[in-house]
C-alpha cells in the first residue's frame, strides 16, 4: 500500500511540474523523491509520469490519481487534527446534565461559551434533579452536571454561582403590593415547599431560612421541581420562596418580590464531576468554566 509520504511527494511534483523544485518545497533531494515516485507507480501499477521530455508531464493516469491523493492528503490532515483536538480535549463529547432552574440561569451563557472557545466538542445534555445527576455521575454515565450542594465523596465540585431568594405570590395576593416582603409575612401563611426526598437542597435550605427568622408556615405542598411550585402558587394554593432565576419561568399569574434573609444569596449552583474521569473534553470544559472565561454571572 502506498505511504502518505509518496503522495505528498507525488503530489508536490505534480504542482511543481519539476522534480528540483519539488523536492526543495519538501525539504528533500531529488533523488529520494524520484524513489518515492517510482515505488508510488509500481504499488498501482501504473506510469503517473510521462519522462519522455525535460518537463514534468502527467500520464492520464496521473491526472486522474492527484484528484484522489489531493483528497487522501486533505483527509489525513483533517484526521491528524482531530486526534489531536480529542488528545487535547479541544474535541469530543461530552455530556452534561443541568437543573430545571440551572437551564434557566446558567446553561445559556455555558453553552455559548463553550460553543465559541471549543467548537469541536459536542455537548450532550440532559435534565435532571441533583440526586439523579449525582448518581449518573459516580456511575460514569455523566461526565459533568450543574447541581445543588452537598455532593458526596466521591464527586469533586466547585461553585458556579450564588443567588438570591425571592417571594412567589400568586397575582391577587395582598403581599403583591408590596415592594419587598419580610420573611415574618410567612409566618402561619399557606406556602408551597420543597420534598424532602426529590428536591432535598431547596428543603433544607428553606426550611433553615424560616427557622433562622422564628417564622412557621403551613405548608399546604411539596413539590420536588420549581416550575411545578410556580404552577401551584399560579393557582392560588400558597405563596413560596424560590431561587431569583425563577422569575425567567414567566408563569403570568405569578409575581416575584425581593425577600431579605440573613445571607444574601443563599442559593449556590456547582459544577460536579468525578475526579479519575478519563475524558480528556471533560477537563478543557472544566478549565474553561472555572478560571473565568466561562463567567456564569
Amino acid at each position: 500500500m502506498f505511504t502518505i509520504h509518496q503522495l505528498r511527494g507525488f503530489v508536490a511534483v505534480a504542482e511543481e511540474g519539476h522534480f528540483g523544485r519539488a523536492a526543495h518545497r519538501l525539504t528533500m533531494t531529488q533523488p529520494p523523491l524520484s524513489r518515492q515516485i517510482q515505488q508510488l507507480e509500481k504499488e498501482l501499477r501504473v506510469s503517473l509520469i510521462d519522462r519522455s521530455g525535460r518537463n514534468v508531464r502527467l500520464t492520464p493516469a496521473g491526472r486522474a490519481f492527484l484528484r484522489d491523493a489531493r483528497r487522501l492528503l486533505h483527509d489525513a490532515e483533517n484526521a491528524t487534527q482531530s486526534v489531536r483536538r480529542v488528545t487535547e480535549g479541544r474535541a469530543g463529547l461530552l455530556s452534561l446534565g443541568f437543573t430545571a432552574t440551572s437551564g434557566y440561569g446558567v446553561l445559556g451563557t455555558v453553552l455559548r461559551t463553550a460553543a465559541e472557545r471549543l467548537p469541536h466538542v459536542e455537548i450532550v445534555l440532559s435534565e435532571l434533579v441533583t440526586r439523579d445527576q449525582l448518581d449518573r455521575i459516580s456511575a460514569g454515565t455523566l461526565d459533568a452536571g450543574l447541581v445543588r450542594p452537598p455532593t458526596p465523596p466521591a464527586v469533586e465540585s466547585r461553585p458556579l454561582r450564588s443567588e438570591s431568594l425571592v417571594a412567589a405570590l400568586p397575582a391577587g395576593h395582598p403581599l403583591a403590593e408590596e415592594r419587598e416582603v419580610a420573611l415574618s409575612a410567612f409566618h402561619g401563611a399557606d406556602v408551597v415547599g420543597y420534598s424532602p426526598l426529590e428536591a432535598r437542597y431547596f428543603y433544607d435550605l428553606v426550611v433553615g431560612v424560616f427557622g433562622a427568622a422564628d417564622v412557621r408556615p403551613s405548608y399546604v405542598q411539596h413539590a420536588h421541581q420549581v416550575h411545578t411550585v410556580l404552577a401551584l402558587v399560579e393557582a392560588g394554593l400558597g405563596i413560596a420562596l424560590v431561587p431569583e432565576t425563577a422569575a425567567r419561568l414567566r408563569f403570568e399569574g405569578v409575581v416575584f418580590r425581593p425577600v431579605p434573609t440573613p445571607v444574601a444569596e443563599p442559593v449556590e449552583l456547582h459544577v460536579a464531576w468525578r475526579g479519575d474521569n478519563d475524558n480528556p473534553a471533560l477537563r478543557t470544559f472544566l478549565d474553561l468554566l472555572l478560571t473565568g472565561d466561562g463567567h456564569t454571572e
